[in-house]
């Protein structure tokens, strides 16, 4: 009778959703460092530029401040508004990359526009301006303070308590309070991001669902059909059949 190896499995790698750090070190650098010079270029030409680039941001409740829902995330009132953005749009940014650079993108895009909008809802009224990246950064912190509770991952809860330990006092701003502080572009920024880590968590368990289920049928299908003739000469020996079972400030100016 002929017989038909299996071959041997291979290890197990880390599921993606479940690292710590992205796969790619240095490209992830590369990516939030070349993000974070953006924003100090932008800077540079509202200051050199005779035209306040700031005015770009989200006016609340009005048609023509929506479009700052995309441009309030690139644009700050002073260096030292963008200064205190920097370490955690770096660092927040970085290790968000962790299930690589189009999770980190969709994600992040959630984030920008959720974000936004939410400001453009509720934000403060009249002509202020709603500016600055600390929306994002929200919202990358709350991306990963709650990923690891979703994808079950002991190392990303780790990682949380330690983020949470050092920049929870960060959570403080989601709260109404300090003038000129957009605390509603932090809150619907966090919002956003709890939002794409259960649907990054979701999708991941989807595709590790179908993943094991090929990997499953895959040695059964390899010996589907023996194609050897038996004693008699008119057939097979035998025959079996394998079942198969993309995620700030506030002052007349805020971000």
């Amino acid at each position: 009778m002929d017989q038909t190896p299996t071959p041997p499995t291979p290890p197990a790698k880390p599921a993606p959703a479940n690292r710590v750090l992205p796969p790619r070190l240095k490209q992830s650098a590369i990516v939030i460092v070349g993000f974070t010079a953006l924003l100090y270029l932008v800077e540079l030409l509202d200051v050199v530029l005779p035209v306040n680039l700031d005015n770009g941001g989200i006016v609340s409740r009005s048609l023509s401040g929506l479009d700052g829902v995309l441009w309030a995330p690139l644009l700050h009132g002073d260096w030292a508004h963008l200064l205190a953005n920097t370490a955690p749009v770096l660092i927040f940014g970085f290790l968000a990359m962790a299930g690589g650079l189009g999770p980190w993108i969709a994600v992040t895009a959630t984030i920008w526009i959720l974000g936004g909008l939410g400001v453009w809802l509720i934000g403060p009224g009249g002509n202020t301006v709603t500016i600055g990246a600390s929306g994002v950064a929200f919202g990358w912190l709350a991306f990963l303070l709650v990923r690891g509770l979703f994808n079950r991952s002991i190392k990303q809860i780790g990682l949380a308590v330690l983020l949470l330990a050092w920049w929870g006092s960060m959570l403080w701003g989601i709260l109404p309070g300090e003038p000129g502080i957009s605390w509603q572009g932090h809150l619907f920024g966090a919002l956003a991001g709890i939002l794409a880590a259960w649907l990054y968590a979701r999708a991941n368990r989807g595709k590790s669902a179908g993943q094991a289920s090929a990997a499953a049928s895959g040695p059964a299908t390899l010996g589907t059909e023996l194609t050897g003739k038996g004693p008699t000469g008119k057939g097979p020996t035998s025959k079996g059949k394998a079942k198969t079972g993309r995620w700030a400030r506030s002052s007349g100016k805020t971000g």
